[in-house]
């Protein structure tokens, strides 16, 4: 189930240099993590249709080497840790093999009117898949 996302540097993506742009990982990491969560079931369009919205609070980066235009990046997310109220997700991200980049976003949750939302309550269902899926200390 957990097959790695893939995203291809495009030209607009580098800077002056020819390296990507260090503020496109992180667009890197939602589209990988909107991949995550369609494939187990639980897509951001079906969570928003049942009212449930999960905002990112932090955001961890830490750059390894860099890529550049038309590499492909292997993007694999995994759950970090789960609890009712917080989400931590952690993303790795290769390159031919090498390790380019760790991350990890920490998402809460919220209904439409941005009121805070236990997810154990709200959506029990997704709320053990993601448990199920969190890494094991």
């Amino acid at each position: 189930m957990n097959k790695p996302y893939t995203h291809k540097v495009q030209y607009y993506e580098t800077d002056k240099m020819g390296l990507t742009h260090h503020s496109n990982y992180l667009r890197f990491m939602e589209e990988a993590r909107v991949d995550f969560l369609e494939r187990v079931g639980f897509g951001y369009r079906r969570l928003e249709e049942e009212g449930l919205i999960s905002p990112v609070v932090a955001v961890n980066v830490d750059y390894k080497k860099p890529t550049t235009f038309d590499d492909e990046i292997a993007i694999e997310v995994r759950v970090r840790e789960c609890s009712p109220v917080k989400l931590t997700i952690a993303y790795t991200m290769t390159c031919r093999g090498e390790t380019v980049c760790n991350a990890t976003s920490v998402h809460c949750f919220v209904d439409k009117n941005g009121h805070p939302m236990s997810l154990k309550r709200a959506k029990p269902e997704f709320f053990q898949l993601l448990c199920s899926l969190a890494e094991k200390a």
